[in-house]
C-alpha cells in the first residue's frame, strides 16, 4: 500500500508539471491521475488517518477513518474524539481532559492531560484514598471519656472527667446527626455508656474538653486557617455539631458542656464547670464511642462533597500517621500515599478549596486506574469503597440533577469540583472507563455543560460500541494511543 501511495504522488507531480494534451492522449493522462489519487485516498483511509500528538502521552491517533473506496466513515472512537474536542474547544487553554479505557489500556482522549491544574473538590479522591488505605474501610475515629479521681462506693466520682476528642466529624447531638448525616456518634450515647460502665451518680468536679489531638486552627489554607464559611463548621479534634462553640467560646468547652447536659438527663449531676484543657498523663480511661467506619465517612464526604469532613479526615491522617494533627501533616501523608503510586501532585489541603492544590487529569486517571479491578491489588477494597461513595450521574449527591435521562444516568460515578472559576469532574463510566476533566478559568455553568456532553458521549460509546471499538483497536497502527497513563 505504501508503494502505491508513493507511486500515486510521483505520478501526480509528474502530470502536474506537464501541459495537458488534448484528444485521446489527454484523456488517458487525466484518467491515470484520477486513478492515482484514488489509490492515495484509499490508502490513507485504510490506515485510519494520521495521528496527532497531544500532551505528555504524545499520541491520540484515535480519530482516524475507515474506508476502502475513498469514502470517509468515522469510527466510533473518532466520533467520540470529535464530540469531546467540540465540548472542550470553547473552554480555552486552561482546561484539560484525559479519558482512558481500563479494559484495553488505550487512551481514548487526551487534551493537555499532563498539565497540572486546580482540582477543586476532585482533591477529595486523593484524601479519601489515603484515609481508606491507612485507616482501612472499617477504621474509626474515637471520642473518649477519661477520669482523674476516684469512684466512691455510692457512685460519686470525686475528681474531673476529660472528654477527649479523636477527630470524629459526626460527634454531636442525636437530632443534629440524624438531620445531617443519618448516623454518627452522639453525646447522649456516650453519656449512657459512661453511666452503664461506672454506675456513676454524681461528678464532684468539672468536665474538661480536650481537643489537643489536633492543632487549634479552625480553618483551612484557603482562609489562611481562619474560620472558613465554606466548611460550614470550625475544625477541632473535639468537634460537636460541626465545631459549634456556643457560649463556652471554644468547640472543646462547648462539647464538655453538652456532655454535662447529657449526664444530667441521665440523672447524673455535675457540680463543677465545663471548660477546655488537656488530659493529664495517667488519666484513667473510662468509656469511648466510635465514629461510623471510614467507608461510611467516605460516603458522607464524597456524595455531598463535604469540605468540613474532608479537612477533619485530613487532620486525623496527620495525627495518626504523620507528624501531628495539622493540615500540613495530613497533606504530607496523602502526598506520601500518592507518591507510592507514582503520582506527584501538589497537596495543600483535604477538600480542594485551596487554589494551591495542583494535579493533572492524567494523574487523577492514574489513581482511578490503580483503584480499578486489575489495578493495584492492595487497593481493590479501597477502590470499591471509594466508587460506592461517589455521586452517581442523575441519581445521587452533587450529580443527582445532572445527565438525567442520558446514557450516563445511573452508569457513571464521579467526583465533582467547583470553585468560583473552576469546575472539575473525575470518575468512572460503565466500569470500563476512567476520566478526569479539570477546567480552570471558566464559567462554571458552561464547564458543567461541557463535562456533561463528554461523559454522555463516553457512556454512549461504552454502551453501543464497546465490541467494535475493541476490535478496531487491535488493528490500529503503532501510532495509536495504547499506553497506560504515564506517572
Amino acid at each position: 500500500m505504501a508503494r502505491k501511495r508513493i507511486f500515486a504522488h510521483r505520478l501526480v507531480r509528474r502530470l502536474s508539471s506537464q501541459p495537458v494534451p488534448t484528444g485521446a492522449s489527454g484523456k488517458i493522462l487525466v484518467l491515470c491521475a484520477a486513478v492515482a489519487l484514488g489509490w492515495s485516498a484509499a490508502a490513507i483511509a485504510a490506515t485510519g488517518g494520521a495521528s496527532s500528538p497531544t500532551g505528555a502521552s504524545g499520541v491520540t491517533g484515535a480519530s482516524g477513518t475507515t474506508g476502502t473506496t475513498g469514502a470517509t466513515t468515522l469510527t466510533p472512537l473518532a466520533k467520540l474524539n470529535r464530540k469531546m474536542a467540540a465540548a472542550m474547544k470553547p473552554l480555552g487553554s486552561n482546561s484539560g481532559a484525559y479519558v482512558y479505557d481500563l479494559t484495553s489500556g488505550q487512551v481514548l482522549y487526551d487534551d493537555d492531560g499532563a498539565v497540572p491544574r486546580s482540582p477543586a473538590s476532585v482533591e477529595k479522591l486523593y484524601t479519601l484514598t489515603a484515609a481508606l488505605k491507612l485507616f482501612g474501610p472499617s477504621g474509626t475515629l474515637t471520642t473518649a471519656v477519661d477520669g482523674v479521681g476516684t469512684l466512691e462506693p455510692d457512685g460519686v466520682w470525686d475528681g474531673n472527667l476529660y472528654l477527649r476528642g479523636g477527630g470524629d466529624p459526626t460527634f454531636g447531638d442525636l437530632h443534629f446527626i440524624k438531620d445531617w448525616y443519618g448516623d454518627g456518634a452522639s453525646v447522649g450515647a456516650l453519656a449512657a455508656k459512661l453511666v452503664a460502665a461506672t454506675h456513676i451518680t454524681r461528678v464532684d468536679g468539672s468536665i474538661i474538653g480536650d481537643e489537643s489531638y489536633f492543632d487549634s486552627l479552625r480553618g483551612d489554607p484557603a482562609s489562611d486557617f481562619a474560620p472558613d464559611p465554606n466548611l460550614v463548621g470550625e475544625l477541632s479534634a473535639l468537634s460537636f455539631d460541626r465545631g459549634a462553640a456556643g457560649r463556652q467560646g471554644t468547640p472543646a468547652a462547648h462539647a464538655a458542656w453538652e456532655l454535662s447536659g447529657a449526664l444530667y438527663r441521665d440523672h447524673v449531676k455535675v457540680t463543677g464547670h465545663a471548660e477546655h484543657g488537656v488530659t493529664p498523663p495517667g488519666a484513667r480511661p473510662l468509656v469511648s464511642i466510635a465514629s461510623p467506619p471510614m467507608s461510611a465517612l467516605a460516603d458522607l464526604t464524597a456524595t455531598p462533597s463535604d469540605d468540613f469532613f474532608a479537612e477533619m479526615i485530613l487532620k486525623a491522617l496527620g495525627a495518626r500517621f504523620g507528624a501531628g494533627g495539622s493540615t500540613a501533616a495530613g497533606a504530607a501523608v496523602v502526598a506520601r500515599v500518592l507518591a507510592g503510586l507514582g503520582i506527584n501532585a501538589q497537596i495543600v489541603d483535604g477538600s480542594g478549596l485551596s487554589r494551591a492544590d495542583l494535579t493533572s487529569p492524567q494523574q487523577v486517571v492514574t489513581l482511578l486506574r490503580d483503584l480499578s479491578p486489575g489495578g493495584v491489588a492492595s487497593l481493590q477494597t479501597v477502590g470499591a469503597d471509594l466508587r460506592a461513595a461517589l455521586p452517581v450521574d442523575g441519581k445521587t449527591g452533587t450529580l443527582s440533577a445532572r445527565m438525567v435521562g442520558t446514557a450516563a444516568d445511573g452508569n457513571c460515578q464521579a467526583k465533582t469540583g467547583t470553585l468560583s472559576n473552576a469546575s472539575d469532574l473525575a470518575g468512572w463510566c460503565d466500569g470500563n472507563y476512567a476520566f478526569a476533566l479539570l477546567m480552570n478559568d471558566v464559567d462554571v455553568s458552561n464547564a458543567e455543560k461541557a463535562q456533561d456532553k463528554i461523559v454522555e458521549a463516553l457512556a454512549r460509546y461504552g454502551r453501543t460500541n464497546t465490541a467494535e471499538a475493541h476490535s478496531s483497536s487491535a488493528k490500529k497502527p503503532a501510532s495509536s494511543s495504547t499506553a497506560t497513563p504515564s506517572r
